[in-house]
């Protein structure tokens, strides 16, 4: 008998979270887009910051964008924008946020796993039973 095996598909691409390292503290990490797939494969998305915000409550994506000046006055220009519908944007912003999520828990176990002595990655199980 012969068994079907296929070769799962890697994602489409991959969000990439690294702490934000310029010293504002509302700014809590830098995202990356990476293309895995299709004629964008091998390339990135540079630019996407995650922000803690003002209320304190949740976090919020800015897109990459590019500043310029108008009489004085300074604008900024999109450079990654919905082609039909702003729920495309919604929708790459919940991503980041979700892959920031990720990446602050996993950082605090570290945290946690190092203050312990652990390895990274590592968590210590209590087994003791009361």
């Amino acid at each position: 008998m012969m068994t079907n095996t296929t070769t799962p598909t890697p994602p489409p691409f991959t969000i990439k979270i690294m702490p934000s390292t310029n010293g504002m503290a509302e700014k809590l990490a830098d995202a990356e887009i990476t293309f895995n797939d299709g004629p964008l494969a091998g390339m990135r998305l540079i630019g996407f910051a995650v922000w803690q915000r003002r209320t304190g409550q949740g976090h919020n994506v800015t897109f990459p964008a590019r500043t310029y000046t108008v009489a004085g006055e300074r604008r900024s220009f999109a450079l990654l924008r919905p082609t039909d519908s702003p729920d495309a944007s919604e929708r790459i912003r919940a991503l980041i946020v979700q892959a920031y999520a990720e990446y602050a828990e996993q950082a605090e176990a570290d945290r946690i796993a190092n203050a312990e002595g652990l390895p990274a990655g590592w968590t210590r199980i209590d087994t003791r039973h009361d």
